[in-house]
């Protein structure tokens, strides 16, 4: 799911920043005379017990090279690093270029098992000159739960996925079980095709045009909830299923509505008033489609 992730993570992104610089300025000492690293290293414990999910927690000084021993709940990286050089580091351009504290885009860590962020802070003396900079790696999964509980790593958003599974289960099975009706009403007479009506193929027609307007629904719920196949253009994906969707509709509905003509043009004429009725709600409906279409088409021009 690291595609749904890095996709959520955008969306959160200015949060997730605000918060970590928040929790960094609030317990780290900074603009006074005489910081000492010590001073740095008690504030960096307070950050650590804070946030709870901290991945890695260092001190750099101005040129890049690390000043203290990593604190990491792995391993292999835990009270390690001291001396290393971390100068070629994007979030080491960017916090002394920018002067304030930076969160960069999430990276492969250094095991490769797993994305990581990086909020960096400056730490400048009363002069305004840095001192140091504060680093905190924490993994892309706990960044969504810790700013975005919501995320699809919570609780709920398990929750939602399996709610949603299940609803793509069921639907699917209604597809399949229009499916299957409406070819068994030409599979009973074999090959008697004569035998076949007229009003068993307007039906069969109708079941295989719910069938697939149904499955679409499906295959849209199911890509996007359940496997969170987030795409650059899912806005687009979304609203040509909707147009499918609508669109299966209106044309079952008309073949529907043509059956009713035949029929009460034969049977009882004084009844083609409800086809007529009918056949307005789908020209209602074709009326709201094009204007949801021109809306779409207007809102792609405002982009370009």
């Amino acid at each position: 799911m690291k595609i749904q992730e890095i996709q959520e993570f955008s969306e959160i992104r200015t949060k997730a920043r605000a918060y970590l610089c928040f929790i960094l300025e609030r317990n780290l000492p900074n603009h006074l005379p005489g910081i000492e690293l010590e001073d740095l290293v008690a504030g960096m414990k307070k950050v650590s017990n804070e946030l709870g999910k901290v991945d890695a927690i260092y001190v750099l000084d101005p040129l890049g090279r690390q000043l203290t021993n990593t604190v990491s709940i792995d391993p292999k990286f835990a009270r390690k690093g001291a001396g290393e050089s971390r100068s070629n580091r994007a979030y080491y351009y960017r916090v002394v270029k920018e002067k304030r504290c930076v969160l960069t885009d999430p990276y492969p860590s250094l095991g490769g098992n797993k994305l990581v962020v990086t909020a960096a802070y400056p730490i400048f003396n009363d002069k305004n000159e840095l001192q140091y900079i504060v680093c905190v790696d924490i993994t892309l999964e706990n960044i969504l739960t810790l700013v975005h509980p919501t995320s699809i790593d919570s609780i709920i958003g398990r929750f939602n996925k399996w709610v949603y599974a299940a609803f793509s289960v069921a639907l699917f099975a209604v597809a399949l079980l229009l499916f299957i009706k409406a070819i068994d009403s030409f599979v009973t007479y074999g090959l008697e095709f004569d035998r076949i009506s007229v009003k068993d193929m307007f039906e069969s027609t109708i079941l295989l045009t719910l069938s697939l307007a149904i499955f679409d629904l499906v295959k849209a719920i199911f890509e996007e909830e359940v496997l969170g196949a987030h795409k650059k253009n899912a806005e687009d994906d979304i609203h040509k299923t909707m147009v499918r969707f609508l669109g299966s509709i209106i044309i079952a509905l008309a073949i529907e509505a043509l059956m009713l003509v035949f029929k009460f043009a034969m049977t009882d004429p004084n009844k083609l008033l409800y086809a007529v009725g009918l056949l307005l709600g789908i020209t209602a409906l074709m009326i709201g489609l094009s204007i949801y279409l021109r809306a779409i088409d207007n809102r792609r021009d405002r982009r370009r």
